[in-house]
């Protein structure tokens, strides 16, 4: 049996941007092969700056790594320009930090979402290697075939192409966040236990948590 580096622990994430705020969600679980649970909560959700956070989902020890080396690039950043990173700003320097791995690369799908220079949402996806783009809303993980349908329906109305698009208010986002994770972990193995809700806005990050299915 050859070596092979990496594991996909499961879970799923998603982000959605509005006018004057940012929501990212994911779940806790962390899964293995064969249908084991190694935990029922292991955060892939962090805060970055008072503006934006991240999240990974993938291979959780990738996860975590990417986090800390980000982390220790807002901090130089902070001391060299006395100023926190703008969102837009991570999002360049995370792709750079994707692509200097290129070779080996952090497996895991990565979503930022935040609050741009004007306070508006906005939310990028990147892939393993750094390409990235900005977008409305994002899934990521094992639910995403699951959710991104769903966001597409309900945040992007596709289904309604005569219809002028608006960003949501928060209390219809938050409750589209809640039905596509009840739904997922229906349905995928993987995404479960508790699902965390990063709210971004002018105020700052605050989060919510909810129980999801635990079997």
């Amino acid at each position: 049996m050859s070596f092979y580096p990496y594991t996909d622990n499961g879970g799923s994430a998603l982000a959605i941007a509005g006018e004057d705020y940012c929501l990212l969600a994911s779940d806790t679980r962390q899964s293995g092969e064969d249908y084991k649970i190694h935990a029922g909560y292991v955060p892939k959700a962090f805060k970055l700056t008072d503006s934006c956070v991240y999240a990974g989902v993938g291979f959780s020890a990738d996860g975590v790594a990417l986090v800390k080396r980000v982390r220790q690039s807002i901090e130089w950043y902070r001391h060299a320009h006395e100023k926190t990173m703008s969102t837009p700003a991570l999002a360049q320097m995370i792709a750079t930090v994707l692509y200097s791995k290129r070779f080996f690369p952090y497996y895991v799908g990565t979503i930022l979402g935040g609050l741009d220079e004007n306070g508006r949402g906005v939310v990028y996806s990147f892939d393993p290697v750094g390409s990235f783009e900005a977008e409305l809303h994002k899934a990521v993980g094992s639910g995403a075939e699951l959710i991104q349908p769903f966001l597409d329906n309900q945040v992007n109305l596709k289904f309604l192409p005569e219809v002028e698009r608006t960003p949501l208010p928060l209390d219809v986002a938050l409750q589209i966040a809640k039905d596509a994770f009840t739904s997922a972990a229906e349905r995928d193995t993987k995404t479960g236990d508790y699902l965390e809700i990063f709210i971004i806005d002018r105020e700052g990050v605050n989060v919510e948590r909810f129980d999801l299915k635990r079997d």
